[in-house]
């Protein structure tokens, strides 16, 4: 199956792609993959998107679909994919559409004050990178494996989750309609522990074959 998941940050995309795609055997496709892919394998592509990417620039939408292009063509695609993160806009998923056959859409459903509360309590350690979250931390203010002080990153303070939220809702969330129009869109309660969202994600993909 071609599948693309949808929902905020924090509703747990990367992890829930991460479990369904062993369980099927397909692989995990972000855009950040497809260009280190293109850019290593210095297709024509890549090396276009690696002179706009070393000048700071973002990478034109042309470019990008050109390398999913490319990506979705190879072996390890063939049986299906999940694509993490890509579309990003209507526009992409248009062009995205010319191109490949989507056969769902699962879109994580998280309400903003839940995705607030999971990301600003994250803590990370500054040395090894190891996360952490105060709901289970207690007392615990150090890493478990090398002691170091643990840190709230800016990307995870409460006002800036607010923002990413709002840049969500304002450039992504319309995807939602356009893929509900399509009717491929599946919406998956996120609220939930993690095995019960993979439980409920597999049967809506089996139901939807």
């Amino acid at each position: 199956m071609n599948i693309i998941f949808l929902g905020p940050p924090g509703a747990g995309k990367g992890t829930q792609a991460q479990i369904i795609c062993a369980n099927l055997g397909i692989p995990q496709i972000s855009t950040g993959d497809m260009l280190r892919s293109a850019i290593a394998a210095k297709t024509e592509t890549g090396m276009l998107a690696k002179t706009f990417m070393d000048g700071g620039q973002l990478v034109p939408d042309e470019v990008v679909i050109a390398i999913v292009k490319e990506r979705l063509a190879m072996d390890d695609c063939q049986k299906g994919y999940i694509l993490d993160g890509f579309p990003r806009t209507v526009q992409q998923a248009t062009e995205l559409g010319n191109i490949a056959k989507i056969d769902v859409c699962i879109d994580l459903d998280v309400d903003d004050e839940v995705l607030v509360k999971r990301l600003s309590g994250r803590r990370v350690c500054p040395t090894c990178g190891a996360p952490y979250h105060v709901n289970m931390l207690g007392d615990q203010t150090t890493c478990k494996a090398d002691g170091t002080e643990l840190i709230q990153r800016d990307d995870d303070k409460a006002e800036t989750v607010l923002s990413r939220l709002q840049v969500y809702h304002q450039k992504t969330a319309p995807l939602i309609d356009f893929y509900a129009e399509l009717g491929l869109l599946k919406k998956i309660e996120a609220n939930a522990a993690p095995d019960e969202i993979s439980d409920n994600i597999m049967k809506t993909l089996e139901a939807s074959r």
